[in-house]
């Protein structure tokens, strides 16, 4: 144990940046939206001024939705209009897109933000709504201490270069399969 707290102290005394961080929450597990919401209530914790864009939620109310919504730290904006495989309109997908990315490069842009989360942006990437150069381009033009978690099962190659810190959930098991129905409060 001293040789692992000699590495770890030595790691935390040569940590000498002071800046946001882009965190990607890829894979196809269940969890990625759940712990970037863990992560800004953290930030809310501290005083921290939040933004989310949710890019594909939005047919019903989810449990962050109805829990957030309200908070004075937070604004929320729900822009999608449910999962692609329920809308199966890709025009009006697109331009919800465009509309979100037009407010996520807004919000970017303004330091009055600490934190922001934008909720299952890789899918608009992959699925040819948005650049992925021009969002790479945007994220590392943010104010300098500004946070942003991206969620989504894949994540575009330019924006992956360009992250801080990348976590994969892994999908072992998950109870749909098992024949177990979505619920409130644990899928949304």
């Amino acid at each position: 144990m001293a040789t692992k707290k000699r590495i770890v102290d030595e790691r935390i005394a040569n940590a000498d940046q002071e800046r946001g961080v882009l965190i990607v929450l890829k894979g196809n597990g269940k969890g990625k939206s759940s712990s970037a919401f863990g992560t800004m209530a953290r930030a809310m914790g501290h005083g921290q001024r939040c933004a989310v864009i949710q890019f594909i939620k939005g047919r019903r109310a989810t449990g962050e939705y109805l829990f957030f919504n309200e908070h004075p730290q937070v604004d929320f904006h729900v822009m999608g209009h449910g999962f692609s495989w329920e809308v199966r309109d890709p025009e009006r997908e697109r331009q919800a897109a465009q509309e979100a990315w037009a407010l996520a490069e807004r919000l970017l842009m303004d330091a009055q933000y600490d934190f922001l989360l934008f909720d299952e942006l890789s899918y608009m990437i992959k699925y040819g709504y948005l650049d992925a150069e021009q969002v790479a381009r945007a994220l590392q033009a943010r104010p300098t201490h500004q946070n942003v978690m991206i969620t989504g099962r894949t994540m575009a190659r330019e924006v992956q270069e360009i992250a801080d810190t990348i976590s994969v959930i892994h999908d072992e098991r998950h109870a749909f399969r098992l024949g177990v129905k979505a619920q409130a409060g644990i899928e949304y």
